[in-house]
């Protein structure tokens, strides 16, 4: 007989190249997604205040240094030192997606004279007294506070999502039988080496596996078996048993502490996941606005005349008349706007409406528009990337912008118990600077997000004296620009004054025209852009908005806006109801499922109501 040769040995090579390539296949869309809110640590000269801007950039205030954060590069985090002001190297996170020109000074032309300007008042008209039964905000513990306070500078506004949603946990059998196994399992291994007690270790073993299996099988008391009692009971009966032992105490506790950090890792890598899905949810357009926007498009190509605008073009360019401008890209939040707007003045006979779109979404606009009348007023749908490349083809910014937010982490070191709060800061973008040369034949225009609604008649702005101020604005003290010097580097500012918000501006184009301000911003952008992607331009909004207005800001009264709806629980509804405007700046825009619900009733008011797409589509008002 021959003799058989024996079994070739399997290669484990290949299958594990394969299971890495399937795990980094999962874990590179996760860090992609996270990447797109690189952070940068700039300090403040005065140590009691640290800051951190973590949002398409993020800032953080500490001690005397800055600290540049990059995208992650093929999954690794790549990190980048600065120096100090002592000399020192200091190691960031990641470096921002520019490395800021800090040996040439960047001159804003002309610098007006600065003087104290009074804000505006907003005249607010009385109003009768709210109830007081109104529902009250969850109010979160002092160790969920603490643990937001580090979760929002990994994660952002999901930690307070999660907060605000968060589920107490009511199957109680359940978590009985996850107690029960992790005391058997820390308890397993020291009586598994006692002589004499291999009933007990095979007791244990079997009630493992068991609670094991019963847990693979149920994640809720209802989907238990019957005899789940019978289980528990035993299981109580070993581990009494177990306990009663003498066992190394040493080993018990080396196990449970394993134990508890691998559940911590599990737990980190579900709030991982989650907070993937949370921001793939706020940065993707709802399926029924696509569809919306695609029924429109396609009704715009089928009519026969081609949507031709009622409109009287004459009204588009009188610069005697109340212009808006409004940048968007969404249909349904472009119409909130303007409905909100004309629902709240008096008068809007010579009220005429600009919207500023893409290519994409301009025919689905105009459509919408073509159908829908808001009294008296005029809108003016303009594609924005077609114009630019027609009149203005020497600038490059031929892409639409929305505006810049940036998250604001605020804490005090005085105070470190104090927790740390969180604000969106909303800055113009690139698109904002190319109005005056859109709009040459206008004098003045009111500039509006599309995340605002108009509460009050906006009347009296246009009476407003802004001296030789070019942007009037709501200021935000909460950050000065001399906290943000290294990001500015040698530029010539004021490190006391304000920054300010975008959300609702009135521009005096002549003004505008007169200090040069889009050609300062030219001359900012060469300075502060690093290349010519689109992370590193976006990444320059912040330092470009607040250098190109410097001492060209006049401040509105704070109760003109109330910021915040886009991310910050517990606002009274009496504050919101009074406000003249409401600025959903956040993550959870009112038009998201992921909105916040107590506010975003204020922002379907204004929705279209009886229209057929939005029936089609399944976008309920």
């Amino acid at each position: 007989m021959k003799a058989t040769a024996p079994p070739a040995k399997r290669r484990r090579g290949p299958r594990l190249a394969v299971l890495a390539l399937v795990f980094c296949s999962l874990l590179v869309p996760i860090a992609f997604l996270f990447n797109r809110f690189p952070a940068v640590y700039v300090t403040d000269e005065r140590p009691q205040q640290e800051i951190t801007l973590p949002s398409f950039d993020r800032l953080v205030v500490e001690g005397d240094r800055i600290v540049h954060e990059v995208p992650r590069q093929g999954g690794r985090d790549v990190n980048a030192e600065t120096e100090d002001e002592h000399g020192k190297n200091s190691k960031g996170n990641i470096d921002l997606h520019h490395q800021i020109d800090t040996e040439h000074k960047v001159k804003v032309l002309p610098p007006p004279k600065v003087e104290q300007v009074k804000p505006v008042p907003v005249p607010v008209p009385p109003r009768k007294d709210f109830s007081d039964n109104m529902r009250r905000p969850r109010v979160p513990s002092a160790d969920e506070l603490e643990k937001a306070k580090a979760c929002q500078l990994e994660f952002g506004s999901y930690c307070l999502w999660s907060i605000e949603h968060k589920e107490v946990m009511k199957d109680a059998i359940v978590k009985k039988l996850k107690d029960q196994l992790f005391v058997a399992r820390s308890y397993y291994p020291s009586i598994a080496k006692l002589k004499g007690k291999e009933a007990l270790t095979r007791e244990l073993k079997q009630n493992i596996q068991e609670h094991e299996r019963v847990l693979s099988e149920s994640i809720v008391d209802a989907d238990l078996p019957s005899f789940i009692k019978k289980k528990i009971e035993r299981m109580d009966r070993a581990i009494a048993r177990a306990k009663s032992c003498t066992v190394d105490c040493n080993n018990v506790d080396k196990k449970l502490r394993q134990i508890l950090h691998m559940t911590d890792d599990e737990a980190h890598f579900h709030m991982k996941q989650s907070a993937y899905l949370y921001n793939l949810g706020v940065h993707t357009m709802p399926k029924s606005h696509h569809c919306l926007n695609m029924r429109l498009t396609v009704e715009y190509f089928k009519s026969t005349t081609l949507d031709s605008d009622d409109s009287p073009v004459h009204k588009f360019n009188v610069p005697d008349h109340r212009h808006y401008v409004i940048l968007s890209k969404n249909v349904l939040a472009a119409s909130v706007v303007i409905n909100s707007s004309v629902s709240s003045s008096e008068e809007t006979r010579n009220v005429v409406f600009h919207v500023l779109t893409d290519a994409q979404n301009f025919y689905a606009m105009k459509h919408w528009f073509s159908r829908n009348a808001y009294r008296e007023s005029a809108v003016n749908v303009i594609n924005y990337e077609h114009i630019i490349l027609e009149n203005l083809p020497e600038f490059s910014m031929q892409q639409l912008y929305m505006p810049e937010e940036f998250r604001v982490f605020i804490s005090s070191f005085e105070r470190p118990t104090e927790k740390s709060r969180m604000e969106y800061l909303s800055v113009f973008s690139h698109s904002h600077f190319f109005i005056p040369e859109i709009f040459k034949d206008l004098k003045k225009v009111i500039v509006l997000d599309d995340d605002v609604i108009v509460q009050r008649d906006l009347s009296f702005l246009w009476n407003l004296d802004m001296g030789d101020k070019v942007n009037a604005a709501v200021k935000f003290c909460g950050l000065r620009l001399g906290q943000l010097r290294n990001l500015l580097g040698e530029a010539m500012y004021d490190p006391q004054s304000c920054a300010w918000m975008s959300g609702l501006n009135v521009i005096n184009l002549e003004k505008w025209r007169e200090y040069n301000v889009t050609e300062n911003y030219l001359q900012l952008l060469e300075k502060f852009r690093n290349n010519d992607d689109e992370a590193s331009l976006r990444a320059a909004a912040l330092p470009i908005s607040l250098l190109s207005f410097q001492n060209l800001v006049y401040p509105l009264d704070e109760r003109l806006t109330l910021s915040g709806l886009g991310y910050q629980y517990g606002i009274e509804e009496k504050v919101i109801r009074t406000s003249a405007s409401l600025h959903y700046n956040g993550n959870m825009k009112p038009w998201l499922e992921l909105g916040i619900p107590n506010y975003r009733k204020y922002w379907k008011r204004f929705l279209a109501r009886d229209e057929r797409f939005m029936d089609e589509c399944n976008v309920s008002p």
